[in-house]
């Protein structure tokens, strides 16, 4: 279905142990090695045109090596678009200048420090919330890496964010695997309410058990993402090589296809890569 359609995905991430830490892979034995560009089989076979780069939680430290790092593979591949980087925004005394500087730097168009996995009101700190506003002030957009649980506090940083724009990861993590459609279903609609807030379509298949990652098993989730954020908010993202541990990209993108077969033409090209071209910002800081 998307033959003739430019695909960038959005949410793709590159990693290699073997320069810098990644203390999370310990627990993945499976994701425990480099992935690279040419490991990306969809873009070898140019099923898809362009990615965006998601920092990999590398330790915080080595956060400006992993952008030399992708600005290494930029060099090789120049598919890779742009970067949404990490930025440790509770530290006041690194953060503003560690934004400027990003500000400033080609392809970088937006940053991500993960609220998963913190406790409840992380993202509410006042330090925290300074950041996410400093990020908009320097004209990046911030990636929300959540799970469901979390959509009410984040509503609630976005709410004091109203001049930064922000992307949802992955619709939000609901918990498909234990069957459960609310209240993931209606904090994602009131997160939705802010017009500042897109969402990628993408990760569902990792919150999934092995017989949910069927049409059946998952579009009515990406059916509510759709219904919430509308044609002109959503976006088409892989989680590679994440996605690798929950049936493969390949499948990710039949269902993918399926779940957008019966739109229009523009709606798909706005999905696939419209979309995220305009949020980002891509064309203005794309490298090339």
């Amino acid at each position: 279905m998307t033959d003739s359609i430019r695909v960038i995905d959005a949410h793709v991430h590159f990693w290699n142990p073997g320069a810098l830490h990644y203390p999370w892979l310990r627990s993945v034995p499976a994701l425990r090695r480099a992935f690279l560009p040419g490991d990306f089989e969809s873009l070898a076979s140019r099923e898809i045109d362009e990615v965006l780069f998601v920092e990999a939680n590398c330790r915080p430290s080595e956060s400006a090596r992993e952008l030399d790092f992708v600005d290494g593979l930029v060099e090789c591949e120049p598919r890779i678009v742009g970067a949404v980087a990490y930025v440790d925004l509770c530290d006041a005394s690194t953060r503003d200048h560690a934004l400027e500087q990003l500000s400033t730097r080609t392809g970088i168009v937006g940053v991500r420090h993960n609220i998963q996995g913190n406790p409840r009101g992380f993202s509410l700190q006042s330090e925290f919330v300074n950041g996410v506003q400093a990020v908009g002030a320097n004209e990046l957009v911030f990636d929300l890496c959540i799970t469901a649980d979390q959509l009410l506090e984040v509503t609630e940083l976005v709410r004091r964010c109203p001049d930064t724009s922000f992307v949802l990861d992955h619709c939000g993590k609901p918990s498909i695997r234990t069957d459960d459609f609310e209240p993931w279903a209606t904090d994602l609609a009131r997160l939705a309410e802010f017009e500042n807030v897109a969402c990628k379509v993408s990760g569902l298949a990792s919150e999934a058990r092995p017989e949910q990652r069927t049409p059946e098993g998952l579009f009515r989730y990406a059916r509510h993402a759709m219904y919430c954020f509308g044609s002109q908010r959503v976006m088409y993202g892989s989680d590679w090589p994440v996605v690798t541990t929950a049936g493969g990209e390949q499948a990710w993108r039949a269902l993918v296809d399926g779940f957008t077969s019966d739109w229009t033409m523009a709606g798909r090209q706005a999905f696939f890569s419209g979309n995220a071209i305009r949020l980002y910002g891509l064309r203005e800081n794309a490298h090339s």
